[in-house]
């Protein structure tokens, strides 16, 4: 068993505060935000993630994990202390490091000697080095442990499963640091993930790395969809048939209104500043981006196709969260639909499962509780991201509540066939009958 600190108490803060406690170590998370922490201390986290209450209140109950705003007594006695604040994009694409200084100016003082901080949050290239140098100085060379790299992988929605049950873990920095905070993790090794030890650089280019490529999946999922749309084929077949390689992979190669979320645009952004800054132009990588930020104004330009404008129009938006299985609205495309849709002139009445209020600059647009209360009267209705409403959708109820026939599906998360029976016209992604003819389209003539 171990004394750890854990620095924030955000998505991953609070995740790993609590799985850390459920193997075994003592755990102390301390943060700035008194609401946060008073619901962390009542089991109640204020956003939604499977497991988490529950497992927050066992540990809780064990006496094994606490929240508190107290770093001195949080950081004095620990073995190590986790970093887990926030490194949001700034204007140029690079990582805003504040909170992260911040931290460290924190608990620099109360630091043991031989105490090893480890970076959960993500950061640019060259960050843990700059730690040690910031800590070192801080303490007068007092401080003699070392800094680790420490990327996590928790997907929001399924966190503390992540967590739980990883398929790799990273580990950056000297042999005996790397090798003392591998020993926290020792009882998820049952579940045979592969390890991952190297320098502390390389650990930071990992995770911005991933989801680097995870958003070039996406992105080129939608690109191929839109060849789809343009020459008569269907992304709903084409697009599984390529995921059927073993090179490739089905997972997040779906098409939609693109990714969002908070790790997805700022690491990549990061990773675009990172090589501006040592002369490296990243086209690639510029051109996921481009293809994403085409997104909204294509699901609005099928909008548009089939109402002819949007100005008057009542739309109902199912989903606005960044994706399904979660609360979370940062660079939300949904929402981003949701503010062309208003600034076009249409009346927007939005529902989400998981969504209970939208932030107060969203006063115009209404956030219903049923999807069929925001389907009532509408002239379309727009589903933004693949969840348990769309399953759930009887078409014949919605065909009696809208005034118009219009459904833009664009994770294409619906039976087509049942809602085109129910009266309504579904436009999806990828699969819309192509402007040329069958047989108009060759790389070739047809002759040879």
């Amino acid at each position: 068993m171990s004394d750890l600190a854990v620095i924030g108490c955000g998505y991953v803060g609070s995740v790993s505060a609590a799985c850390l406690a459920s193997l075994g170590h003592r755990v102390r998370a301390v943060d700035v935000d008194e609401e946060r922490l008073a619901r962390l201390r009542r089991g109640d986290p204020p956003f939604v993630e499977t497991g988490l209450p529950e497992l927050v209140r066992h540990e809780r109950d064990a006496r094994r994990l606490s929240f508190g705003a107290d770093v001195p007594g949080a950081v004095s006695d620990a073995n190590a202390v986790l970093i887990c604040v926030a490194t949001p994009t700034t204007s140029s694409g690079a990582a805003d490091l504040t909170q992260l200084w911040r931290a460290l100016d924190t608990i620099a003082p109360e630091l043991r000697p031989d105490a090893v901080v480890v970076l959960r949050s993500t950061v640019p290239v060259g960050t843990g080095d700059a730690c040690v140098d910031v800590l070192r100085d801080a303490t007068g060379g007092a401080w003699t442990g070392d800094v680790v790299t420490n990327p996590e992988f928790l997907r929001e929605g399924t966190a503390v499963h992540d967590f739980l049950h990883p398929d790799r873990l990273v580990f950056g920095g000297p042999p005996a640091a790397v090798a003392t905070i591998e020993a926290l993790y020792r009882p998820l090794l049952a579940e045979d993930p592969l390890v991952f030890r190297m320098d502390r650089r390389s650990a930071e280019l990992v995770k911005a790395g991933a989801n680097a490529a995870l958003a070039a999946k996406i992105s080129l999922a939608n690109e191929i969809a839109d060849l789809c749309e343009r020459t008569g084929a269907d992304a709903r077949t084409v697009l599984p048939a390529i995921g059927a390689d073993s090179r490739i992979g089905a997972s997040w190669l779906g098409p939609g209104i693109g990714w969002g979320g908070s790790c997805l645009p700022k690491d990549l952004a990061a990773l675009i500043a990172t090589g501006e800054a040592v002369g490296l132009s990243t086209p690639l990588l510029r051109a996921v981006g481009a293809v994403n930020a085409d997104r909204v104004p294509i699901g609005m330009e099928k909008l548009r196709a089939h109402l002819g404008t949007v100005r008057g129009r009542r739309i109902a938006v199912l989903g606005v969260a960044f994706k399904a299985g979660t609360d979370d609205l940062r660079s939300s495309p949904s929402l981003a639909l949701c503010a062309r849709l208003r600034d076009g002139g249409a009346t927007v009445v939005a529902s989400d499962p998981l969504v209970r209020a939208l932030p107060n600059e969203w006063t115009s647009v209404s956030l219903v509780p049923d999807a069929y209360d925001a389907a009532d009267g509408a002239d379309a209705l727009v589903l933004t991201v693949p969840s348990n409403v769309a399953q759930d959708l009887d078409p014949t109820h919605l065909a009696r509540v809208m005034r118009g026939d219009v459904v833009l599906d664009l994770p294409n998360a619906l039976d087509a066939g049942a809602f085109a029976d129910a009266g309504l016209s579904v436009v999806g992604t990828g699969w819309e009958p192509a402007a040329l003819g069958a047989g108009e389209v060759f790389l070739t003539s047809p002759q040879g």
